[in-house]
């Protein structure tokens, strides 16, 4: 007698849901959030109560409760976010999901682990450029609504610092702005 393997569920059937910029993804211990639009940042707090960023998640990426052993945790929504709620029988479909995930961490980790501050900042707005910049002709675009506080938690550092160095990377033509973006040339950008 076979035993006959029952045919995977199209992750697709998932039912989608809309949060707006600002909005928190409810967490759960028994799921995970598959995001299929827009960009999240997961955060914790030190014991002072200052913020830790701890990743900025796009399309395709995963996030939730369960990859994260920190308390408190929170998934913040920096755009406006469509996601699906996967459970844990069928977070062995998105396993390719999770393994970036903890690529990513990785990645964060080794940016904030650089010195001197300049190269943590210049590096980190590097990685953003890669994942979610967009190449115009001055480089690439880095339509992330990030404010200078938010970027000085990522690399642990002051926002003056930030705002400073970022004021010194625009007139080194390093970077330049677009509105309340950031354009990082194509010369600065480290493949």
């Amino acid at each position: 007698m076979a035993l006959s393997v029952p045919a995977p569920l199209n992750l697709n059937n998932l039912k989608q849901v809309t949060f707006s910029c600002s909005d928190l993804l409810p967490l759960h211990s028994d799921n995970l959030w598959k995001i299929e639009r827009g960009i999240v940042r997961t955060l914790t707090w030190s014991e002072d109560g200052r913020p830790i960023t701890l990743g900025f998640w796009g399309a395709g990426d995963v996030v939730g409760k369960p990859l994260s052993g920190l308390e408190p945790y929170q998934i913040e929504c920096l755009t406006s976010v469509e996601v699906c709620l996967v459970p844990s029988h069928l977070w062995y479909q998105i396993m390719d999901a999770c393994i970036l995930h903890i690529q990513q961490n990785e990645e964060i980790l080794c940016i904030i682990h650089n010195r001197p501050i300049q190269v943590r900042l210049l590096q980190l707005l590097n990685w953003l450029a890669c994942k979610f910049g967009r190449e115009v002709e001055a480089g690439k675009l880095i339509e992330l609504p990030l404010t200078h506080q938010a970027l000085s938690e990522v690399i642990c550092t002051t926002r003056v610092t930030v705002t400073r160095l970022l004021n010194q990377f625009e007139q080194e033509g390093i970077l330049s702005r677009r509105g309340r973006f950031l354009i990082l040339g194509k010369q600065k950008q480290i493949v």
